[in-house]
């Protein structure tokens, strides 16, 4: 029972005590991934209350997990089953990378925050599609009559007229990122994650916004971002669809770190390319004053509830400026059924959690969606 106030107030603390930030990261998505029967669940079914409607999908809820939690998509369905009605996975980069040196995740605890300068860790394009893949497998053992007739077993692929999350209520959400060593002018890395993970996304979304890899946040200035949407979204048209005619929706993640002139950027970009949403926002490179860790001097980037304001404030800047049915996907420093109001009352038509998920364990979206 994902719900049991055991997780909260004894396992994650315990975890806390036994083992570093990176290392409870990874035992975390072990558990999902191997713990079969004895994995946690969300308990109680969706109300109607909670539903949302995000790019013409009526979702059982506003809840999404973040990327760079299953950054391999290791835990997809482990992660469903907790509740949330949106999972990203990634970032993914085209060539495997280890990111920057440990240690790169770090705790707050006197702020309920992290820092982490992971630097796009990826086991990369053809280990995370592996993965993907092994999902639909499994699907399929056990619906067989949605198994196209045309199969090939070495290489499934989703099938026609369900959500690519495997459900009728919920998304599944790839973050493409770029490798640290691909040449900064170039938008290869992105575009053949749109060719090649198209087929497996209800929504594609362009990271241009993490501060752990040199030139990326550049990619969000002036004519450049608009030129890389527009690349992205054509190459999205250029999918080879079946009969259902479904093609992955393109979202863009922005930082929560930047003036007027730079929201006003983005704005045009989006409006101009046609990318059908935008995700507000990634981790921030400041440090607020109220900060109280000793960690906090820590390079990389901050989440939790410090990051709330500066999200909020960049969310509500955009929503200001772009038409008012595109979808804007709020994130940052959410933990209770009150922040994800704030959040909708901005203008964000969903939530992700990151860092209260970290802290509070597999209860957080019942918790949260009781609150709501």
């Amino acid at each position: 029972d994902a719900s049991s106030s055991l997780h909260p107030k004894v396992i994650m603390p315990v975890i806390r005590t036994l083992f570093d930030a990176e290392t409870s990261h990874r035992l975390a998505i072990n558990f999902m991934k191997y713990g079969g029967p004895f994995g946690s669940k969300d308990p109680k079914k969706d109300t109607e209350n909670l539903e949302v409607e995000l790019f013409g999908q009526i979702l059982s809820n506003p809840l999404g997990v973040a990327a760079g939690f299953d950054k391999n998509a290791e835990a997809v369905d482990a992660l469903f089953g907790l509740g949330f009605g949106y999972v990203e996975i990634g970032s993914v980069t085209p060539k495997p990378q280890e990111g920057n040196p440990k240690p790169r995740f770090f705790r707050l605890l006197e702020d309920g925050a992290c820092i982490n300068r992971y630097g796009f860790n990826s086991d990369g394009h053809s280990a995370v599609l592996d993965n993907l893949q092994a999902r639909l497998t499994s699907f399929y053992k056990h619906n067989k009559a949605l198994l196209p007739t045309n199969h090939d077993p070495s290489y499934p692929f989703p099938p026609q007229n369900l959500n690519r999350s495997l459900s009728p209520h919920s998304l599944l959400a790839i973050n493409l990122g770029k490798n640290k060593l691909s040449a900064e002018d170039s938008d290869e890395d992105y575009l053949s994650g749109v060719r090649l993970f198209g087929p497996y996304a209800d929504v594609l979304v362009i990271n241009v916004s993490s501060p752990n890899t040199p030139g990326l946040r550049a990619l969000q200035g002036g004519g450049r971002l608009g030129t890389l949407l527009g690349r992205v979204v054509k190459e999205r048209d250029a999918l080879v669809v079946g009969s259902d005619g479904r093609r992955p929706k393109v979202v863009v993640k922005v930082a929560p770190d930047l003036g007027e002139e730079q929201v006003g950027d983005i704005a045009r970009a989006v409006k101009e390319s046609g990318v059908d949403g935008v995700i507000v926002s990634n981790t921030t490179i400041g440090r607020p004053a109220s900060l109280k860790s000793p960690l906090a001097t820590e390079t990389g980037g901050l989440s939790g509830p410090p990051l709330k304001p500066l999200a909020l404030s960049t969310l509500r800047s955009l929503r200001s400026q772009l038409p008012p049915l595109l979808p804007i996907i709020g994130c940052g420093g959410i933990s209770t059924g009150s922040d994800v109001l704030e959040f909708v009352e901005a203008g964000a038509s969903a939530v992700q959690l990151y860092t209260s998920f970290g802290f509070n364990g597999v209860g957080t979206a019942r918790k949260i969606k009781d609150e709501l």
